[in-house]
This record gives structure tokens, C-alpha cells and sequence, in this order.
């Protein structure tokens, strides 16, 4: 008996030993706080990614999955309240007027397999584009708003978004207070305790969409990159005013948008003789043997004999060919080509094909093809394309194999560069702004970075930045995807934890997709 009662004791002490090593091992749910940040009132101001733009259009599901209302949603189990949204009508998209979608601002994208490209819903909006709410927004996401928009009296007048040329962005005007108003203004009259600001993509992105073309000189009313000073006193002005009255916030640096999938999808090679998948234009070798006979070897002879060889060579008939540009940075030749062709095709053909390739060569890894230059590749030239007045003839009608894609189309390294450098100056005085104010400051980057080169891995999944599959960016290859929008969430959140001891929690990405239905519930 009593060794039967000495086993007994012996076995409760391990079973009890046991049980003290399991509830040690199990994790602590550590309480959601705030830390010293305040969340009751939250304002976010920002350009189309803080509105929730995805697809090429902004709509009422992308609006609710925009990582501002996402960081409200955190926010609200550390003392965070209300979060309005201005919230499109529909999940269509975009503006109509009269019953009628307005072409400036299209319906949203989805994807189309047997392209494997982008295609517009079909519908039109229910927002009329002279519809207005009324009430104070807290999310205040303008897209298309440079920085300096942010601070621009009457930016949602209405009567100025039908003036031409535009002084007034129609997403601000559908719910600014007053004609004369201003982004900051509005957010300022909520008397937000903290805020969140990610702005300066789009003093870079008009001019990068417009393949480096400026549309103005002004940068007020063109797409040409916002001047550092002018960036300068903007940001700042911006950042002060918020934090005048105390609130805390997060600040975000930019991205290098050339390398967002708009600018890294379409390879600067996909001519071949016969299709070998989708993002190549199969030209045919019948075609590439005429065209190498008739065009490119005449050229290369041409160009060779004026030290300018390097600029073309043949197509080839078995790998993949670059594509044919214009680059504006090059010595024009256009006299020299048409006074070695003039014995053979005539004085006037002979200046025809010299104003046309006088520029030209073929393009390189360094250029970047836009996006929407895939559609452009092939396609027939008009008059006004050639510089001379007349639409290009046969062979000469196919944008890109016998007719140089425009400045409009490529992004070469020169205007890469600019990009480059406007960016850096842009992030360095964004981070010396959160510096002087103690605001927490996010490296999207970074994150860019890391996406571009491998990929961030969650759970099961690995999200990158290639387009349509890569789960981070939507179909425009600018905005982020839902799923994409929840990385921002989160590591958004990383930094205000880490500025102030608050314990936000990150959403499960696996949870957001990476592209929206045709029929959205």
C-alpha cells in the first residue's frame, strides 16, 4: 500500500509539472493600448492611395478597404472613434453627368483572361460628378492631389473643376465645406488628436504616366515635377499646421514609382517571329525578314556611315527584338537620313523617313515601357505621330516594329533619373519633418524595395510587385490591390507602435484579395 500511494504522489507531481510547463508555454495576449498616442479623433490626408483609388477608379469597396479606414478600424480598440468616409455611390466607379460616364474618369478595371490584360466594367457611375455631401469627412484622401493642392484655397470649388484648364479636383468638391476652402483647412476645423500623412506620389506620377512629356510648365496646372522648394514649403506648412494644436501622427516617405508595375511590365524587347506568350508582340518572320530588307538594314547602313550604327541593329529571327523609340536626348539626324536616302526613295519620302528616324533607336534594359504602351506596340501611327502631317504609310504603320514609340510611351534614363533625384530630395525632407516633430515615420521604400526583389512573405502566401498576379498592386499597376492596402495598414501600424508604445494589432492579409469581382457584394 504505501508503495502504491509513493507511485501515486509521484505521478500528481509530474502531471502537475506538466501542466505548469504548459500554461507557461502558452502566449500572452498582450492588451491593445494607445500608448501616448491619442486616437479619439483621426484624420487622414493624402492623395488616391490614403482615398482607396484601386483598379483605375475610385469606388465604394475600395473606399472601405483604403488603409486609412483599416487603420481606423485598429485604431478603435485603442480609444479611436467615428471614421467618415466621403463614399462613392457605387462599385462602378469613376463620374457620370447626364446619365453618362464621363471618359476622364472611366469605370473600374478588372481583369480579362483571354488578354490577360485590363478591361473597364461595363455601367455607368451613379455619382454625378456635381453631386455633393455635406457633413465633415475624416478621411480626406483627395486623388490626384499633389502636395501643395493640399493647401490650395477653392481646391473644391465646383464651378472650378469645369474651367478650363481645371483648378478644382472633383473628389475635394464633392464634399469640401465651401467653395473657398482648403484639404488642410477642412481637417484643421476637426480638431484631429492624430493624423496620418502620405502625400508626394503625385508630384512625380503626372509626369511619369506622361512618359516624361510635361503637359505645362506651370506646375500648378501641368504634370511636371513638383520643384523641391515648392514641395519644401508645402510639406511643411502641412506638418506644422497639423501639429500646432498638439495631435500626434505618421508621416510616410515615398516610393521610387518607376518601380511600380505601370513602369516595369512591358519588357523593352517583346518583338519575336512567332508568339511565345503574352507580353511579346509576334511579328512574324516574314515580316521580320521585309522589314530587316527594307528598313532596318537600309537604316543601320545609314546610320553606321554617320557614326551612329549602335542605334539599330536587325531584328532577329529566332529571339526576342527590342522595340523602336524615339529618344529626344540624341543628336537628330533627320537631314543626314534624308540626304543619304534622297537617291533612292526621292527628296520628299527621303525627309518623310529623316524626320522620323532622325531620333530613333531601339530600346534598352534601362528604358521603362508604360503600362498602357502595351496596347500602343502595332498599332497604326496617326499624322499628327509623324511630326510631318501624314499619317505613316505601310511599312511604316506599326508603332514600336517599323515606327518609333513616342516620348509620350517610354521613360528613358534621363527622365528616370529626374524621377530618381526629386524623389530623394522628397524623402529627405519628409524624414527631417518627422524628425523635428517626433511623428512616427513609415519607409515605404523599403517595403517597395523588398517587394520588387523577392517578395514579403505572410503565412502561406508571398506577396510581390509584379502585375496582376503578385497580389500587391491593382490593375492600373499604381494602386495597391485590398491585399495591398492591408500592407500598408500594417506597417503603418509597425511605426506607431514603435514611436508610441502602443500595442495596435495587424490585420490578417490573408484575408483581402488581391483583385475585385466583376460583381462586387
Amino acid at each position: 500500500m504505501k508503495k502504491n500511494i509513493k507511485w501515486l504522489l509521484l505521478v500528481s507531481l509530474i502531471v502537475a509539472a506538466c501542466n505548469n510547463d504548459d500554461s507557461n508555454d502558452e502566449p500572452v495576449e498582450v492588451p491593445v493600448v494607445p500608448g501616448s498616442a491619442v486616437f479619439t479623433k483621426y484624420v487622414a490626408l493624402g492623395d488616391s492611395f490614403a482615398a482607396g483609388y484601386s483598379d483605375g477608379a475610385l469606388f465604394a469597396k475600395g473606399q472601405s478597404n483604403a488603409y486609412t479606414n483599416i487603420l481606423s478600424q485598429q485604431f478603435a480598440a485603442a480609444g479611436g472613434g467615428a471614421f467618415t468616409t466621403p463614399y462613392m455611390l457605387d462599385n462602378i466607379g469613376g463620374f457620370s453627368s447626364g446619365g453618362a460616364q464621363i471618359s476622364k474618369f472611366p469605370t473600374r478595371f478588372i481583369f480579362e483572361p483571354v488578354t490577360r490584360g485590363p478591361v473597364n466594367v461595363p455601367g455607368v457611375s451613379g455619382t454625378a460628378i456635381t453631386a455633393r455631401l455635406t457633413g465633415s469627412f475624416s478621411n480626406m484622401g483627395i486623388p490626384g492631389a499633389k502636395s501643395f493642392h493640399l493647401l490650395a484655397p477653392g481646391y473644391g470649388n465646383l464651378a472650378g473643376v469645369f474651367a478650363t484648364p481645371a483648378t478644382a479636383n472633383p473628389y475635394f468638391a464633392r464634399f469640401s465645406s465651401s467653395p473657398t476652402t482648403s484639404v488642410l483647412a477642412d481637417a484643421m476645423a476637426q480638431a484631429p488628436t492624430f493624423f496620418s500623412l502620405f502625400i508626394g506620389g503625385n508630384d512625380v506620377l503626372g509626369y511619369a504616366t506622361n512618359g516624361g512629356v510635361p503637359t505645362s510648365q506651370d506646375p500648378v496646372l501641368g504634370d511636371d515635377i513638383t520643384p523641391t522648394a515648392t514641395f519644401n514649403f508645402a510639406y511643411n506648412t502641412l506638418v506644422n499646421t497639423l501639429t500646432s494644436n498638439g495631435a500626434k501622427g505618421v508621416v510616410a516617405n515615398l516610393p521610387y514609382i518607376t518601380t511600380l508595375p505601370h513602369f516595369t511590365t512591358v519588357p523593352y524587347n517583346p518583338l519575336t517571329a512567332k508568339s511565345i506568350g503574352k507580353d511579346n508582340e509576334a511579328v512574324g518572320l516574314a515580316t521580320i525578314k521585309l522589314l530587316n530588307a527594307q528598313l532596318y538594314g537600309p537604316l543601320k547602313a545609314a546610320l553606321t556611315a554617320f557614326g551612329a550604327g549602335d542605334r539599330i541593329n536587325l531584328l532577329s529571327e529566332t529571339a526576342a527584338s527590342p522595340v523602336l523609340i524615339k529618344d529626344e536626348t540624341l543628336p537628330n539626324l533627320s537631314a543626314q537620313l534624308a540626304a543619304a536616302f534622297t537617291p533612292t526613295l526621292g527628296a520628299q519620302t527621303a525627309t518623310f523617313y529623316g524626320a522620323i528616324f532622325g531620333q530613333a533607336r531601339q530600346a534598352k534594359a534601362t528604358d521603362l515601357l508604360l503600362l498602357t504602351t502595351r496596347a500602343a506596340i502595332g498599332a497604326a501611327p496617326t499624322a499628327v505621330d509623324s511630326g510631318v502631317g501624314i499619317a505613316p504609310p505601310y511599312p511604316l504603320n506599326a508603332f514600336g516594329i517599323s515606327f518609333p514609340l513616342q516620348d509620350k510611351h517610354v521613360l528613358i534614363p534621363t527622365e528616370i533619373e529626374e524621377i530618381r533625384v526629386a524623389t530623394d530630395a522628397y524623402n529627405v525632407i519628409i524624414a527631417a519633418a518627422a524628425e523635428a516633430k517626433g511623428l512616427a515615420f513609415v519607409d515605404t521604400r523599403g517595403v517597395m524595395t523588398k517587394l520588387s526583389s523577392g517578395g514579403i512573405r505572410f503565412g502561406n502566401f508571398t506577396m510581390t510587385s509584379s502585375y496582376a498576379v503578385g497580389g500587391a498592386f491593382s490593375l492600373d499597376g499604381v494602386h495597391p490591390s485590398p491585399r495591398g492596402y492591408g500592407l500598408i495598414a500594417n506597417i503603418f501600424i509597425d511605426a506607431i507602435n514603435a514611436k508610441y508604445g502602443s500595442t495596435l494589432r495587424h490585420v490578417d492579409l490573408g484575408t483581402y484579395p488581391i483583385q475585385y469581382p466583376l460583381t462586387i457584394q
